[in-house]
C-alpha cells in the first residue's frame, strides 16, 4: 500500500481558516490539492535551489505547515515521532514520540514501516495517526502530549488522514473487519460519535455542505458514504469495491458534484440530493477511459473548471476532464510512472512522482504541457508535496527537503 467557486458557500468544500502560506493538513488548506496563492516564478529555472535537507525518519506522510512551523510524522526505529522544524533552516524545535512496533503485510514490505497518514494542525494542536492505528494529540508549540488512543489497522497499515471540523477530530479507525468513522473531541479525545457501517479503506475524508447538511464524505472499505458531521448519522451510501479493498482516492467537490474513482473503476460524478426527508444519490456522468488508484484529482484552470488527474492505466497517464460532465479534454502518453501527487499551484501543476521527479506542467485544457522536470530526491517520494510560500517541501523515504524555484 502506497500511499482521495463560485456557488453559494453551502456547496463549497469546508476548509480550515488559515493564512495563505499555511499547509496544515492533507492536500493543503482546503484539502483539495490547490495552492491558489503560490507565487509562481516568471520563468521556471533550469534547476531548483535546495535550501536545506534534513533526516527526519521513515514514512510517506506529507509534511504540514502551520503557525510558523513545519511538522512531519515519521518512524525512527520502533518509535513513531512527530517533529517540529524551523522553516528557514529545517532545524528541529521539538520532537516527541511513542513506541509503535509493527509487522508489515508481506505484500507491502517494499513500502517500509513508516507513517502514511498526514497530520492535521488546528487551534494550537497537531493530530497524528500512525500506521498501527495510534491517534495522538500534541501541543503544537511544545510537543507536549495531550491525549492518545490506539486502534487496529487494515491490511496495509493506516493511510487515512484525519480532518478537524468545529472542534472535532474525524478519522476512520479500525481494521479489516471492524471499524468506525469516528469523531473525537479535539481537546480531550472523548468520542462524540461513530458510524460503524463498514471498516476503513485508505481514503481520507473531506467535509462538505450539500443539501443543507454539513457532511463527512469518504470511501470506506466497500462503500462511498456521507454522514452528518455533527452526529455521525448515515445520510447516504454507494456500494464501491476495488481489488483487495484498496479504496484510496480522496473525493473532490465541483460545485454540487462529488467526483470519485478507484482502481478498476471509472472516474464518476455524483450528485447528492435530499428529497423531503430522504437522501438519494445520482451518478450524473462516468468516464470509463480513466481510473485512479492512489492519486487524487485536483480542480484547476482560470475558473476552476478543469479536472486534472493521474490514471493507473497505460502504466500511468495524466488526463484532463470537464468536471461538469466528465468529457475528456486530453490525455498524455502512457508510462508516466506508478503514481503522482498533484498540486494545482497558481497557473501550473506541481506533479511529484514516486521516482523523485517533480514535474511542472501548465494548467491547460488543450494538452499535457510540461514546462520543467526536476530531480528532487535520491529515494522514493510517495508523500504528497506541501507548498510553503514560494518553496516546495519534498519528503522522500527518510529526508525532508525544501526546494525553491525563485
Amino acid at each position: 500500500m502506497r500511499p482521495s467557486l463560485s456557488l453559494p458557500l453551502a456547496l463549497a468544500v469546508i476548509a480550515i481558516s488559515v493564512p495563505a502560506e499555511d499547509w496544515p493538513q492533507w492536500r493543503g488548506p482546503h484539502r483539495d490539492g490547490v495552492a491558489a496563492a503560490f507565487p509562481e516564478p516568471k520563468a521556471w529555472p533550469e534547476k531548483l535551489t535546495l535550501k536545506w535537507k534534513v533526516t527526519v525518519g521513515e514514512g510517506h506522510a506529507s509534511p504540514v505547515v502551520a503557525d510558523g512551523r513545519i511538522y512531519v510524522h515519521t518512524r525512527q526505529g520502533d518509535r513513531e515521532v512527530v517533529t517540529a522544524l524551523r522553516p528557514e533552516s529545517g532545524q528541529a524545535v521539538w520532537q516527541e514520540g511513542y513506541a509503535a512496533p509493527y509487522t508489515m503485510n508481506p505484500a507491502a514490505t517494499s513500502h517500509g514501516k513508516g507513517v502514511k497518514s498526514t497530520p492535521v494542525v488546528d487551534d494550537g494542536r497537531i493530530f497524528t495517526f500512525g500506521i498501527t492505528g495510534t491517534l495522538s494529540c500534541f501541543d503544537a508549540a511544545t510537543g507536549k502530549p495531550q491525549w492518545r488512543k490506539e486502534f487496529g489497522s487494515p491490511d496495509f497499515g493506516v493511510a487515512t488522514s484525519p480532518v478537524v471540523d468545529r472542534g472535532l477530530v474525524i478519522v476512520y479507525v479500525g481494521g479489516n473487519t471492524q471499524g468506525a468513522l469516528t469523531a473525537f473531541d479535539a481537546s480531550t479525545g472523548a468520542e462524540k460519535w461513530s458510524w460503524k457501517g463498514d471498516s476503513p479503506g485508505y481514503a481520507s475524508p473531506i467535509i462538505v455542505e450539500l443539501g443543507g447538511a454539513r457532511q463527512v464524505v469518504t470511501q470506506s472499505r466497500d462503500k462511498i458514504v456521507g454522514v452528518s458531521a455533527a452526529t455521525g448519522d448515515l445520510l447516504w451510501q454507494i456500494p464501491f469495491k476495488t481489488a483487495y479493498a484498496q479504496n484510496i482516492v480522496t473525493p473532490v467537490l465541483y460545485r454540487d458534484t462529488l467526483i470519485f474513482s478507484g482502481t478498476g473503476n471509472p472516474v464518476m460524478g455524483v450528485k447528492v440530493l435530499k428529497r423531503d426527508a430522504a437522501w438519494t444519490t445520482e451518478t450524473v456522468w462516468q468516464n470509463k477511459d480513466f481510473s485512479m488508484y492512489m492519486s487524487s484529482p485536483v480542480l484547476g484552470g482560470a475558473a476552476g473548471d478543469l479536472l486534472f488527474g493521474f490514471s493507473e492505466r497505460k502504466r500511468g497517464q495524466f488526463f484532463c476532464l470537464k468536471p461538469g460532465d466528465g468529457t475528456t479534454l486530453w490525455s498524455s502518453d502512457g508510462r508516466q510512472g506508478d503514481s503522482a501527487a498533484i498540486v494545482a499551484a497558481s497557473s501550473v501543476l506541481l506533479i511529484l512522482t514516486p521516482d523523485a521527479n517533480l514535474i511542472v506542467a501548465r494548467q491547460s485544457g488543450k494538452a499535457f504541457e510540461m514546462l520543467r522536470k526536476y530531480s528532487v530526491a535520491d529515494s522514493p517520494t510517495w508523500a504528497h508535496p506541501a507548498v510553503m510560500g514560494h518553496g516546495i517541501l519534498i519528503k522522500d523515504a527518510t529526508h525532508l527537503a525544501l526546494w525553491d524555484p525563485s
